[in-house]
This record gives C-alpha cells, sequence and structure tokens, in this order.
C-alpha cells in the first residue's frame, strides 16, 4: 500500500496526537509522507505516517538500542530511519509508541545525560555533598528502571511502587563510572524481598533469568521467594549477572 503524501489533515492531526501523548512533542517537519518527531527527554526520533485516515499507519525508529530491544517485527515499507513497523489500528500504534518512550529515556546513555546535566553545578568536596550526587544519580537509576522495566517486578509482577527496589547488578560502589552506575542494563527493579536477597547475594539469576538460590537459604525463606516468570534478559544483563554468580560462588552460597 502506498504511503499518504502529502499527508491529509486527519493523518497528520493523528501522528501529531499519537507522538504528543507518547512524549514525542517536537515536531520537526514532513517528508514524502512521513512526519518527525523528537522528544526533550528520550533519545531518537521517530517519523509516522499512514496510508489514509483508516490506515494501516507506520512506524519509523532511528535509535538502534530501542529497535533491538522493541520485539515488533519489522515491515516492508520505505521510508526513513533504520527499521519500519506497520500497525493496523491507532490501538496497536499508541501500545508501541508508549513502550519506544520508556525504552527511549532509559536505555544508555539518557540517564547519564540527565544526571550529568542535574549535577553539573553541585559541589563536591565534603562527603556529604558527594552524598547528595550520589543520591541524585540513584533517584535517577530507580527512576529510568521504573520505565525499562513497565514499574513492575518482571519476577513476581508486584506494581505497588512502594514495594519496587531499585537493585544494582554490579554494585554502585564497585562501578568503575558514572555511566556503569547508571547503565539500566546493570540493574533490575525488584520486589523488596528480592532485592533484598538479590542484594546478599542469596539468591542470582542464570542466563534465562530463572532464579539460582543460596544453599544457606532455609526453606521457610525459598517458599516466600515466590515467582511466577523468569526475568526477560539481554546480553548486557547477562554479562553483569555473570559477575553476580561469581561473588555468590566465592561466598559458597551457589553450587558449581
Amino acid at each position: 500500500m502506498t504511503i499518504e503524501t502529502p499527508q491529509s489533515f486527519v493523518v497528520r492531526e493523528e501522528c501529531q496526537k499519537a507522538a504528543s501523548q507518547n512524549g514525542f512533542r517536537r515536531i520537526l517537519g514532513e517528508e514524502a509522507g512521513w512526519a518527525a518527531f523528537g522528544s526533550t527527554t528520550a533519545k531518537g526520533n521517530i517519523y509516522l505516517a499512514a496510508t489514509g485516515p483508516a490506515g494501516p499507519w507506520y512506524l519509523a525508529l532511528d535509535h538502534h538500542g530501542v529497535i533491538e530491544e522493541l520485539g515488533v517485527p519489522a515491515a516492508d515499507v520505505a521510508g526513513p530511519g533504520r527499521v519500519r513497523f506497520a500497525f493496523d489500528t491507532l490501538g496497536a500504534l499508541y501500545g508501541v509508541l508508549h513502550r519506544v518512550y520508556e525504552l527511549g529515556v532509559s536505555l544508555p546513555d539518557a540517564p547519564l545525560i540527565e544526571f550529568e546535566h542535574r549535577v553539573a553545578n553541585l559541589p563536591r568536596t565534603t562527603e556529604a555533598e558527594r552524598l547528595v550526587v550520589q543520591r541524585i544519580g540513584q533517584d535517577i537509576f530507580r527512576d529510568r528502571l521504573m520505565d525499562y522495566w513497565r514499574r513492575r517486578c518482571p519476577l513476581t509482577g508486584i506494581s505497588d511502587a512502594a514495594l519496587l527496589r531499585a537493585s544494582h547488578i554490579i554494585p554502585w560502589a564497585e562501578c568503575e563510572t558514572d555511566a556503569e552506575r547508571l547503565n539500566v542494563h546493570n540493574g533490575l527493579l525488584l520486589s523488596a524481598l528480592w532485592d533484598a536477597a538479590f542484594d546478599r547475594a542469596l539468591v542470582t539469576f542464570d542466563d534465562e533469568g530463572k532464579p539460582e538460590f543460596s544453599p544457606g537459604l532455609s526453606e521457610q525463606a525459598r517458599a516466600e521467594l515466590r515467582w511466577s516468570a523468569p526475568i526477560p534478559l539481554t546480553d548486557e544483563h547477562r554479562r553483569r549477572l555473570a559477575r553476580h554468580r561469581e561473588r555468590a560462588r566465592r561466598a559458597d552460597l551457589v553450587p558449581e
């Protein structure tokens, strides 16, 4: 099917509404029927088009990291960006755009840029001043993990914000750079009990995202550490979790 060129009033309005309601409020213009939009908070631009007011609707992306983790089949349609996607309805397009925004604000190096902007003029002379900077970084890290993991613990499905913890895979103090400290691939969003066990290396995760428990855990503790699905991991998570498993094994917590 042919992209509507130029966009009609209805298509243009729907594209602008879809972009704006999902965090891409900067209108960058239209070319060959594709309207481009940007965001002040999410990395990468998006491009929207349609064959007409009834659809189908099309989305093009240029952010490699977002494309890699989006998990949506590409469409065989010419257009801007690195890859294009097709949707039969506006509702389907909206659902994917929301995820595009979540990934755009959380994938490296968006959290680092946000952190550097917020602490650029803050003093770091005293221990108290350094703790303020660290707290800002940790708050950004938690916020971006909330975006990345869709505001729920991937193991349990718990979505109560007060019960969710930003769990570093490689601890904050052991990271060599701020970029690593703020990298969402160095974190899991876990419910409080799982976070406590993970932080103490009483539980770790294999490459499939399934828990590996310490032999020192009581049967009661294991019974309370309930989970409904393995954690969906990327290779970046797996690389860091390998270090976490080594930490557990050095403490004789996970059997070889």
